[in-house]
């Protein structure tokens, strides 16, 4: 799928998706919030300018959320993304409510809608996670011009061929028919069982970082 598909699913499919922002003290707070539109250009969503989520939003510029469905953890999809966002203000609520008309119940006149704005999620990372498949199924995008950058764990040429990794592997996606093995990335959990396993070192964990954090590394 495309990145605007992946986008498109969280409206369609999701909706509603648990998004963090950062106060003013460094701290994470969460808020449930309907994401009504997407396209090639990313995620829009509304808010009011009397909420604490709006003066994040404007200090911060940027956000993550997880958008999950599924009736249990074994048929259960989820899709997170980070990114920057920016204020739009009011063009596009009438669009906006036209595609989400439950949202002329919350705010039924003219006068009340002026207390919303429009923000877009227009840069961003994302990745696709579904445990209702066997072997789990993950995959990574990005959209707005971001970066895509290699994330998870990697074998290198260091590797032996032991088959050390390949025994603790929960989804079995290590290919071990040529030596350095490879790691089939859109079946792994991420458990980091390979890296702690490999008695050579040849496992290597890679990140990459959100603005203002740390990026983790493996130490020896």
């Amino acid at each position: 799928m495309t990145a605007k598909n992946y986008l498109e699913y969280i409206v369609r499919e999701i909706h509603t998706a648990i998004v963090a922002t950062v106060d003013d003290e460094g701290l994470p707070v969460t808020a449930a919030i309907d994401m009504m539109a997407a396209d090639e250009h990313g995620l829009y969503f509304l808010t009011a300018k009397g909420k604490g989520f709006y003066d994040r939003l404007v200090k911060r510029q940027y956000l993550a959320l997880t958008a999950l469905k599924g009736e249990d953890t074994m048929s259960c999809v989820a899709v997170s993304v980070r990114g920057k966002v920016r204020e739009l203000g009011n063009e596009r609520i009438p669009e906006l409510f036209e595609l989400n008309p439950y949202m002329k119940e919350i705010y039924p006149t003219e006068d009340s809608m002026q207390a919303l704005t429009v923000f877009q999620i227009y840069e961003g990372s994302g990745e696709w996670f579904d445990l209702s498949k066997k072997p789990i199924e993950r995959a990574s995008f990005t959209f707005g011009g971001a970066e895509k950058r290699a994330e998870g764990y990697f074998i290198t040429d260091a590797c032996i061929g032991c088959g050390s990794c390949a025994a603790v592997c929960p989804q079995n996606c290590i290919m071990t028919k040529c030596t350095p093995y490879v790691i089939a990335r859109e079946h792994c959990l991420h458990c980091g069982n390979c890296l702690t396993a490999c008695p050579v070192g040849a496992v290597e964990r890679r990140t990459h970082a959100v603005p203002g954090t740390a990026v983790l590394r493996r130490t020896e």
